[in-house]
């Protein structure tokens, strides 16, 4: 800390000695005092004299104040005391009234000391995360001072402090919870504290957006009235831009996040002409910036492009429009609006044609275009507003074929209004390019050319647009009247738009080049003032002019013999002199306000004097300027071998487009059978699950059906006639006589197996009679024999009683239900009905069931016919489907064949120029051989003759040949 003592020593007006003594004799107290509240008390009093004694207080206290914060974490007061002092000794927010004489010195001399003491600060690593660990307490008085000291750390040196929070662990994290704070103070001073953080680094803006806080911000927003909050919206506006900008990474996060479709209540302004406050014109001025960030044309292309169709189909844009419209906004507002809706269109074709579909609230009512088109070419309108009418212009025709078709078709006599009661575009652009006001001249031209970027069609259609310059003279066509208006001499800026008009009109277009050249006028008049030795201010024009003619012969036909690519490059080389010609066609990017145009597409220009060149024509210029240089040094030989180069190439772009076309149209026919495949396998699928319903549902009928089937055979045998008695309690007569077969059957096999019982018993006891008594071995073993054929008779003995008495019990039961019958028939006999009656009833009912039945059965039919058409459809889908896939392959082949045959041309046509060229060098090198030994070499025109002169000598020696066979 010497240094600090050095500055201190420095100082005209030092404090006492006293005061330092005191401040001493504090630090002592603060060190070594055993009680909190002596600590405590310390470290008040040093609070309040480090306002006044900054310096001191910092030299001597920092130490001891950091040592509290780590050691006396539990006391809130003192810790709340210590970061005050810290923050009122780094910080350098000046309070008291400072003289004018030294107010310079002494703010300088403040933050000198600030960066210093920051920097003693955050030298330990530890200091700063000791100070974010403090902000996770809620305590008021420890949080808020934490906040302040952290967000003055990082306005003295933010880098470094920032690099510092990105590798403590969880750092950012802590610091995203202050958003969430229940207490405005701390959750706005967080906005700002987050605000200081998140500049110009991207690592920490990725992770506080992925923190969540796009939607905390925007919640914040809302809460606050939107744009009719206070500053708290415009800081967290700022933190959004500072997270937004430059941030490919959380400019995708804010899209994907659906955070766009929160920004259109932003602009609900309505048309008060009194609720405009200085603080809602800050707030909306930063709302409309921020859509600007994320249609910037300094975006990949691709971000832009979903950004600005995100807004077109939320209402962003409509909503942008109607402010646009409105009446009673503030000029600085309206330009800005004017600037995002610019950017908002710029390139995307939906969003340009519902622009072009915009009215203005007029009557008649009028296109957005036209009404800005006449505060554009109106003089009296704020300098700023004009450039912001021409750039949303210039967006609205970027990348725009059918505007810059629409805005040339005012222009042309088939459409202009006889009657003059509306004015169009055209007429507006041409009315501005003809004024006295060299600005509305510049705007006009620029427009104009604008409409014709990159499209040869409407450079063609241009050239129909015939002017009445007076009365009783011939109407002259758009491009003599631009030639006319800078031969006479008109002010720079008015001739430098004409020319970057007639440049963009005339490049790539050989029919323009045809009629410029056609008035003779004009080449003369370009080789005077480039050929002049004129002043500084005079040298663009002379560029301008040189770029002109070089155009006029890079893209000549040589339809025109008198301006034909050779006769206009001895021009130049006789009046004016190739190396003079490139030297004055380099003043042209030489320019200062060259570079500056170059940059960005948006017009800004701090007043109309620097308002020369346009983004679009430095691009232009940038293209031409090496080719035209080449095209004038180029000989005729190799202008004609370029020639023949390119038509050769056309002819092979033409092969290859054609092919290209081809292919194309079979990707296009392959998509289409790809959909019509899918299509069909949805069908398909469809169709299989309907057979699968359809099915099921059949066999629930067939359930049902037999169902009802079996409940109809109950009903028949309950309802059936019983006039003859033959029928009793649902019992035919053919079921008794059934069960009296069974009982006599039973009967004889009882009878069966009786007699096979009594045949068995008497086997046995015979074998029993004759078992001999135990003696010799070989007894023993032929009785073994016998008892294993007796044990087996017994088992089967067994089995055969077994069967007897089962079939015993089921006679019984048979003859039980048989007199159980019999009693039932003879009962029913006694009370049997009325016949006509159970006649009656009976054949209703069974025309009932036959009904039924008939319906059941139709149903039936009709499913399986149902059946049998889907399975038709099936196989004709199937059959679809096999023939669509045939088609893919042979369309694929023939892809890959086309394919084939395209690298083969370009090898053949490649490998042909290069036999062409080795020929060419060998008949030359002859050439000069022969030409080196002496001998006459002929030219090739007299070969060629000679050539077909040996040729129509063999075809007449031929002739007589053939008379004579």
């Amino acid at each position: 800390m010497n240094f600090l003592r050095g500055v201190m020593g420095g100082q005209s007006a030092g404090p006492q000695h006293t005061e330092a003594e005191t401040i001493q004799k504090l630090c002592d107290r603060v060190a070594s005092s055993t009680l909190l509240d002596d600590r405590r008390n310390a470290v008040r009093a040093l609070k309040s004299l480090s306002k006044k004694y900054r310096l001191e207080v910092g030299i001597q206290a920092m130490e001891h104040l950091i040592h509290v914060l780590q050691t006396d974490r539990s006391d809130s007061e003192i810790i709340g005391y210590a970061l005050d002092t810290l923050y009122n000794i780094i910080s350098n927010d000046e309070e008291e009234e400072v003289d004018d004489v030294e107010e310079e010195n002494s703010t300088r001399q403040s933050e000198d000391l600030g960066s210093q003491f920051t920097e003693i600060f955050i030298k330990q690593q530890e200091n700063v995360t000791l100070l974010l660990s403090l902000l996770e307490e809620f305590d008021f008085h420890v949080r808020w001072p934490g906040v302040k000291l952290l967000t003055s750390l990082l306005k003295q040196l933010g880098p470094q402090v920032q690099q510092i929070i990105l590798v403590s662990p969880m750092g950012v994290s802590r610091l995203m919870d202050l958003l969430a704070d229940s207490r405005e103070v701390i959750r706005n001073d967080g906005v700002l504290l987050l605000q200081a953080l998140t500049r110009s680094n991207g690592a920490i803006q990725k992770i506080v957006a992925f923190e969540n806080a796009f939607e905390r911000l925007l919640d914040i927003i809302t809460e606050e009235g939107n744009s009719d909050g206070g500053i708290v919206v415009e800081d967290c506006l700022i933190l959004l831009q500072n997270l937004l900008k430059n941030n490919n990474s959380n400019q995708n996060f804010f899209k994907e996040g659906s955070y766009i479709q929160r920004m259109k209540p932003w602009f609900e302004v309505g048309d008060e002409n009194s609720g405009w406050s200085a603080q809602k014109v800050t707030n909306l001025h930063l709302m409309l910036q921020l859509v600007r960030v994320l249609v910037s044309p300094n975006n990949p292309p691709g971000a832009t492009s979903s950004c600005q169709k995100a807004m077109f189909q939320c209402g962003l844009l409509q909503q942008l429009c109607t402010i646009l419209m409105a009446t009673g906004v503030p000029a600085d507002i309206l330009t800005e609006t004017i600037n995002t809706v610019s950017e908002v269109i710029r390139g995307c074709q939906v969003n340009q044609d519902y622009f072009a579909s915009v009215n203005a609230p007029s009557n008649p009512p009028r296109p957005a275009i036209v009404v800005l088109l006449m505060s554009m070419v109106n003089e009296r309108q704020p300098f700023v507003l004009r450039c912001a009418v021409l750039y949303c212009f210039q967006c609205f025709l970027y990348k725009n074929q059918k505007g810059q078709g629409e805005i040339v078709s005012t222009l042309l006599p088939s459409t202009i209004d006889a009657t003059g009661n509306t004015v169009s575009a055209g007429q507006l652009l041409c009315g501005g390019l003809f004024s006295t006001d060299s600005l509305s001249n510049w705007c006009a031209a620029v427009a104009l050319a604008h409409a014709l970027q990159e499209n040869a069609t409407q450079k063609e259609q241009l050239l129909r647009v015939q002017l009445a310059t007076s009365i009783g003279n011939p109407p002259v066509s758009l491009l003599q009247q631009c030639t006319n208006i800078l031969s006479q001499g008109s002010k720079i800026q008015t001739r430098v738009g004409l020319l970057m008009l007639l440049c963009t009109w005339l490049s790539n277009c050989p029919i323009a080049v045809t009629h410029f050249l056609h008035n003779s006028a004009n080449v003369p008049f370009l080789t005077g003032q480039i050929a002049e030795n004129l002043g500084e201010e005079e040298q663009l024009v002379q560029g301008l002019c040189a770029l002109l003619l070089g155009i006029s012969i890079y893209f000549n036909d040589n339809s025109l013999e008198t301006y034909m690519k050779e006769k206009l490059k001895q021009l130049i080389e006789k009046r004016i002199g190739k190396e003079n010609f490139i030297e004055k066609l380099g003043f042209i990017s030489k320019h200062e306000l060259y570079s500056r145009a170059s940059q960005k597409p948006q017009p800004n220009f701090p007043s109309p004097e620097y308002m020369i060149f346009d983004h679009e024509f430095t691009k232009l210029v940038k293209e031409l300027e090496g080719v035209i240089t080449k095209a004038i040094y180029k000989s005729s030989e190799e202008d004609k071998k370029e020639e023949e180069v390119k038509k050769t190439l056309e002819q092979h772009d033409s092969i290859v487009t054609h092919y290209k076309n081809m292919i194309r149209e079979q990707d296009l026919q392959l998509e289409e059978l790809k959909q019509q495949i899918s299509t069909l396998k949805c069908q398909n699928e469809q169709l299989q699950t309907a057979v699968t319903q359809q099915v099921s549902q059949i066999q629930q009928h067939k359930d049902q059906y037999n169902l009802l089937k079996v409940q109809l055979g109950k009903d028949s045998q309950h309802q059936g006639p019983y006039t003859d008695g033959a029928q009793m309690n649902g019992v035919q007569p053919e079921e008794i006589s059934r069960l009296r077969e069974e009982i006599e059957e039973l009967k004889s096999n009882r009878e069966l197996l009786q007699s096979q019982l009594a045949e068995k018993d008497s086997l046995i006891e015979n074998l029993k009679s004759s078992q001999p008594s135990p003696g010799t071995n070989e007894q023993s073993s032929a009785t073994a024999g016998d008892s294993e054929q007796i044990a087996e008779l017994k088992q089967e003995l067994a089995t055969l009683k077994s069967q007897l008495n089962s079939q015993s019990v089921e006679i019984t039961k048979l003859q039980t239900e048989k007199q159980e019958l019999l009693q039932k028939t003879e009962a029913f006999a006694k009370s049997a009905p009325v016949p006509g009656e159970s006649e009656t009833v009976i054949a209703t009912k069974t025309t009932d069931v036959e009904g039924r039945l008939s319906a059941l059965l139709q149903e039936t039919k009709e499913l399986k016919n149902e059946i049998k058409a889907l399975s038709e459809e099936r196989t004709a889908i199937k059959e679809q489907l096999d023939s669509s896939n045939s088609t893919i392959a042979i369309l694929q082949n023939e892809k890959n064949k086309l394919e084939v045959d395209i690298t083969d041309s370009k090898k053949e046509q490649d490998d042909l120029l290069v036999l062409l060229a080795d020929q060419d060098q060998k008949i030359f090198s002859l050439k000069n051989k022969l030409k080196e030994l002496g001998h006459p070499v002929e030219e090739e025109d007299e070969l060629e003759s000679g050539d077909q002169d040996d040729e129509d000598d063999e075809d007449e020696d031929d002739g007589k040949e053939q008379g004579h066979i």
